[in-house]
């Protein structure tokens, strides 16, 4: 009988094949240079996480739920 395979993943960066083990310490990407180029995606937000806005300061809900204005 074998040993099961790690499962494997593509880097999201360049698309290398990557052995998903605790001995990979970059996974999921495959180098570090792979790392630091998505992190900086991220730092110069060519990657965003989409928010839905909350309410406006004027429409800040009061004690009881209710809309009031800060004026």
């Amino acid at each position: 009988m074998s040993a099961a395979r790690p499962p494997v993943v593509s880097c999201p960066i360049c698309a290398a094949a990557v052995a998903w083990t605790a001995e990979n310490r970059w996974k999921p990407f495959c180098s570090e240079r792979c790392k630091l180029i998505d992190l900086g995606q991220w730092a110069t937000e060519k990657y965003r996480v989409p928010a839905t806005p909350g309410p406006e300061e004027s429409e800040a809900p009061d004690e009881d739920g209710h809309p009031q204005s800060l004026s």
